[in-house]
Order: structure tokens, then sequence, then C-alpha cells
């Protein structure tokens, strides 16, 4: 027997939109990183990556390392556990 699903809209609710552009910085720096490291492979096709991709990657992870510290810093824990 077949059930029968009830269709809804999954759509980010004003909560979801607002953690989104807390977090967005971090998101940000990731995308960069990945973008230096997306680099470096290209960079094997035309002899090896230079200083200059490497010292990208570098700034790129320390840049991930300081967001998310500062967005730890920033961001209250909650708990799911109520005590």
């Amino acid at each position: 027997m077949r059930k029968r699903l009830v269709p809804f809209a999954i759509e980010p609710t004003a909560a979801d939109l607002a953690a989104i552009e807390v977090e967005w910085p971090l998101i940000a720096a990731e995308l960069d990183l990945l973008d230096a490291e997306i680099t470096l492979l290209n960079a094997v096709d035309h002899g090896g990556p230079s200083p200059l991709d490497w010292r990208r990657v570098r700034r790129a992870a320390a840049r991930v390392t300081r967001t998310a510290a500062d967005l730890g810093r920033h961001t209250p824990v909650t708990s799911r556990h109520a005590a």
C-alpha cells in the first residue's frame, strides 16, 4: 500500500536565513580557500605551483581560521537539551 505524501514547500525560514547571514563570512573564507586549492591543482599541469600560489593558500587558510575563531567568539552556544 502506498502512502500519500503531503506536499509542502521547503523554503528557508527567517531563522535559517539569519543563521546563514551570520555564518556568511566563514562561508566566503572557505570558498576562497577552495579556490586557492583548485588553483594549486591546476598549476601542476603548468610547471607546478608558484610561491605566490602557496602564499595564497596559506593566507586563505589563515583567514578561515581567523573567521571561524571570530564566529565562535561572537556566536552564543545553545544546547538542545533542557536542564
